[in-house]
């Protein structure tokens, strides 16, 4: 399966952005998402789930988590890092996931952590179709998307959050919510957007 062009530059790095994704807690990440995640057992797929912190968090509080992440080192810092019987590590990935979709397995919560901005635009417009098309009738699937400068050996696109909202509505999602925040690891010319969107029951 070959590596989508946004995976540049993590498989070399893998051990020091693992450290650095591990710096930062769950609930830092997601303070102004998490009232919006399941509160008690549920189905939740993680796409490009890094070093496995969200995942492991989510799986720590009873959930099934599926971690999806296509960098190979990175997988293998997730699997040493977390090894939790309810969390599946799949090597799967965007725009398509045909291996997730190919499963028939439906989640009730989805995230998209800092993941969406490495897609370019027909790339974006397919993915959204096939995200939505894993999330169940009422659940949420939640995303970050990064603006600023684009690091060296990275592939990034500033992605609005009009347009995906937008994209999102295509695929029969609505909005369920939109927040902007600073950057996590203090640099002062990047920002985010958080977003949610539902898939009404």
């Amino acid at each position: 399966m070959k590596a989508p062009a946004g995976t540049a530059g993590y498989g070399s790095r893998a051990t020091e952005l693992a450290a650095q994704y591990e710096s930062i807690t769950f609930e830092a990440v997601h303070r102004d998402v998490i009232h919006l995640f399941p509160q008690h057992d549920a189905d939740v797929l993680d796409i490009g789930a890094g070093s496995g912190r969200d995942a492991a968090a989510l799986a720590a509080r009873g959930h099934r988590v599926v971690a999806i992440e296509p960098t190979l080192e990175l997988r293998q810092e997730g699997k040493r890092l977390h090894p939790l019987p309810n969390l599946e590590w799949v090597d799967d990935h965007l725009p398509l996931l045909q291996v997730m979709r190919s499963s028939a397995r439906r989640f009730d919560l989805i995230l998209l952590t800092a993941v969406w901005m490495h897609l370019d635009e027909a790339e974006r417009k397919a993915a959204m179709s096939a995200v939505a098309e894993l999330v169940r009738a009422g659940g949420v699937i939640v995303m970050s998307l990064r603006h600023g400068p684009v690091p060296e050996g990275r592939q990034m696109f500033d992605v609005s959050a009009d347009e995906t909202i937008a994209l999102g509505q295509q695929a029969g999602l609505q909005e369920h919510h939109r927040s902007t925040r600073e950057d996590m690891l203090g640099r002062g010319d990047v920002t985010w957007s958080f977003l949610a969107l539902k898939r009404e029951p």
